[in-house]
């Protein structure tokens, strides 16, 4: 196991000691981004669960007291067919997790897959 696992396992334990139910929707957004693309990393920045794709930051998933938010790097060039993405800076957008029924609620696999396409092409 490399440096960058410990410090995702390291990260993961942490989160699981602070909250069981941000552990578990941490996990299962893990597991989408991670089926999603056999060359996807995921490594610890920024105080979050970050996804690097070639090396280039794509996305990240990042604690907050009352809910978990999945940051997109470049969100808004995404569609937003249900409407679920938040911000308006010139490129990052996110959404915001209060439940794991929100994985489903807010159609996050349609999103984590219109991103990684999109870092695909890049």
């Amino acid at each position: 196991m490399n440096a960058e696992n410990n410090k995702v396992t390291e990260f993961l334990t942490d989160i699981q000691t602070i909250s069981v139910e941000q552990f578990e929707i941490i996990s299962k957004v893990r597991e989408l981004f991670l089926a999603h693309a056999v060359e996807l990393e995921d490594d610890i920045k920024y105080g979050g669960l970050v996804f690097l794709h070639d090396g280039n930051l794509t996305s990240g998933i990042f604690p907050y007291k009352s809910h978990l938010s999945i940051e997109f790097s470049h969100g808004a060039q995404l569609e937003d067919p249900y409407s679920v993405l938040e911000g308006s800076g010139k490129h990052r957008r996110h959404i915001k997790l209060h439940s794991i029924g929100d994985i489903s609620n807010k159609h996050v696999e349609v999103y984590i897959n219109n991103a990684l396409n999109n870092a695909n092409r890049d």
